[in-house]
């Protein structure tokens, strides 16, 4: 951290009356962002803040930090679990924020035996999310799109996992332009799903923050139109958590009832595409993971490439859409590779 950084987390310490002796900087982890984050701690007995910092060094940067503050004031304001913004400087890219605490629901998934209880509080925010997110929202605010649509699913999601993964993580040499008609008709059917909603569209258990059994969400900056099943999805078959099964099938039930209660006329348009969306979301997994782990050099995403394999199969098998016959048997032939995957091999 720059000694600017520092006056400006003074300067607004020194605004809350905060005692700055024993003021210190703790760097928090990220995952596949630039941005840079630190826990602000000090001396005496008030909470903790976090800082984080992503210069606006170019165009995308810049309109990603007045995303994350205006959709960051918006949901806030819909009465969303989301950390309250203190500061900010966006020609700087510094901002200043409520801490949510220090466990992400993926970590904290390891100490408790049923998951559905906590997974059922974090259910009820994503639909006041989705529902109540939407009202008074502005497109004009979104970094990327402003809907989440045919374009971004085939040029972002399935064009990402076929030249991220299938070619640049795997090194595969065949023609793959044998998959673009299911390419094509995955997003077209699932581009038929009432997008009218606020979506996330990274919503999963790195991005939940859990402290004294309520839970938080952070990372909107991505926020714009889209349809609540590709959120739904995200948080399901996120292959941090490993969900099994069994407690998908539960949680998506749970949901659904959630909906019913809301508008019960959303029900069959969320029932027929969810499939669809989950598989969208597979594939921008699996191309972020081998990004990540090829380009980025962070290899910590490796290990979760072999359960999102996994989840992909499974669910092209479940839908059974001949129409995605063609990626449907390449990924079963990338069996073998999976279990390799999962002994730690290299496939490279």
């Amino acid at each position: 951290m720059d000694s600017e950084t520092r006056q400006f987390i003074r300067r607004f310490l020194r605004e809350k009356k905060r005692d700055l002796v024993g003021l210190h900087f703790d760097p928090l982890q990220g995952d596949g962002s630039k941005r840079l984050f630190w826990r602000i701690n000090t001396r005496d007995d008030g909470p903790s803040f976090i800082a984080m910092v992503n210069p606006p060094a170019d165009s995308m940067a810049g309109r990603e930090n007045y995303a994350y503050l205006m959709l960051g004031r918006h949901l806030r304001e819909k009465g969303i679990p989301i950390p309250e913004i203190y500061c900010y400087d966006l020609e700087r890219g510094w901002f200043i924020m409520e801490d949510m605490g220090k466990t992400r629901l993926h970590d904290f998934l390891s100490s408790i035996r049923d998951p559905v209880p906590l997974y059922e509080k974090v259910l009820v925010n994503l639909i006041r999310l989705h529902v109540d997110g939407v009202r008074g929202f502005d497109t004009g605010w979104c970094c990327q799109t402003e809907r989440y649509d045919l374009t971004v699913m085939r040029q972002y999601e399935s064009d990402y996992f076929s030249n991220a993964f299938l070619s640049g993580y795997l090194g595969l040499e065949r023609d793959l332009t044998g998959l673009d008609a299911s390419f094509d008709h995955l997003a077209e059917t699932a581009s038929k799903a009432d997008g009218n909603f606020f979506l996330h569209r990274d919503f999963q258990s790195r991005n939940l923050m859990v402290s004294k059994g309520d839970v938080g969400i952070v990372d909107w900056q991505g926020g714009r139109l889209g349809p609540p099943g590709y959120d739904l999805a995200s948080l399901l078959i996120d292959p941090y958590a490993d969900l099994s099964l069994q407690h998908q099938n539960e949680l998506y039930q749970k949901y659904l009832s959630l909906v019913t209660d809301r508008n019960a006329r959303w029900v069959d348009s969320f029932q027929t595409y969810y499939p669809y969306l989950a598989i969208q979301r597979n594939l921008q997994i699996l191309g972020a993971f081998s990004y990540l782990t090829k380009i980025m050099k962070k290899p910590y995403f490796e290990a979760y490439i072999p359960a999102a394999l996994r989840t992909l199969n499974d669910l092209l098998y479940q839908i059974n859409d001949p129409k995605l016959s063609p990626l449907r048997d390449l990924v079963r032939d990338l069996h073998p590779l999976k279990k390799s995957l999962d002994r730690g091999d290299s496939v490279r």
